[in-house]
């Protein structure tokens, strides 16, 4: 398993992330403005939905801390942070670090990235081998997770490749209008959401994968929170592209609930 230092430096991000994702979360109104680059409420809260999803991300794999169990999530923790960090540094002209918000938002995305580094060397260090254990998955796991990829990888690739004006940039499927730098920070969430959950498919393990839904679930609950917070912003019948949006997270969200009630959270004896 990886060191103590990835354990600790996971945790790190725990509360790191936890600590912003209250902030943008719970108060995007007044944060919004003062952000890392522009924003709306919306955005803020839904960028405060990620955070939280991470923090217990980590947590959860820090306390846990079986790389059979775990590494999943953690190939997501790792993906997330330099996948921002990938857009930061593309639109750095545009950083606004006037504000604390930003600069937390900076250092946490930093120390993410650092954690990614120190454990992807680990790993290519310690080569840690395939293991079966527990229940194995059946083909409904594969089904749910198949799903899961198709929806986050479509919306990965078309963030990272679209333009301002292109069909649903401008309200089609968010309900509000993006920058790019917005749009490409949205992009670097998915595509680490759709590459970690990609592993699923060559997992046979169950309880492996019990513990990266359970793992991303405060992810969907957050988003989903923030979507009927601001409800208000939609029209479906102007726009029914949002209905993607808005449908993305029950269709995920529903089936995950179900199958963590009814299956576990993945918490192995090994």
């Amino acid at each position: 398993m990886l060191s103590n230092i990835s354990r600790s430096l996971t945790y790190l991000n725990s509360i790191l992330y936890a600590v912003l994702g209250a902030f943008l979360f719970f108060l995007p109104e007044q944060l919004a403005p003062v952000f890392a680059w522009k924003v709306t409420p919306f955005m803020a809260a839904t960028m405060g939905g990620w955070c939280l999803g991470n923090a217990w991300s980590a947590f959860f794999s820090a306390r846990r801390w079986d790389w059979k169990l775990v590494y999943m999530a953690l190939v997501y923790l790792w993906i997330f942070g330099v996948a921002e960090l990938g857009v930061l540094i593309a639109f750095r002209g545009k950083l606004a670090l006037q504000h604390p918000i930003a600069w937390l938002y900076l250092i946490t995305i930093l120390l993410n990235a650092l954690t990614a580094a120190v454990g992807f060397y680990e790993w290519m260090r310690l080569k840690p081998a395939r293991e079966a254990f527990g229940p194995q998955a059946r083909s409904f796991h594969y089904i749910l997770i198949s799903g899961f990829v198709l929806i986050v990888v479509v919306l990965a690739v078309y963030g990272l490749y679209a333009q301002i004006g292109d069909p649903g940039t401008n309200g089609g499927v968010f309900p509000e209008v993006m920058s790019l730098f917005t749009l490409r920070a949205f992009a670097a969430f998915y595509l680490s959401l759709s590459l970690s959950a990609a592993l699923g498919l060559r997992e046979r393990n169950l309880h492996a994968l019990l513990n990266y839904g359970f793992s991303s679930y405060m992810l969907v609950l957050a988003i989903t929170a923030a979507i009927f917070v601001y409800f208000r912003l939609f029209d479906f019948s102007a726009h029914p592209g949002q209905l993607i949006y808005v449908g993305a997270y029950f269709l995920v969200g529903i089936p995950l609930t179900v199958t963590i009630l009814r299956e576990g959270t993945g918490l192995a004896k090994s």
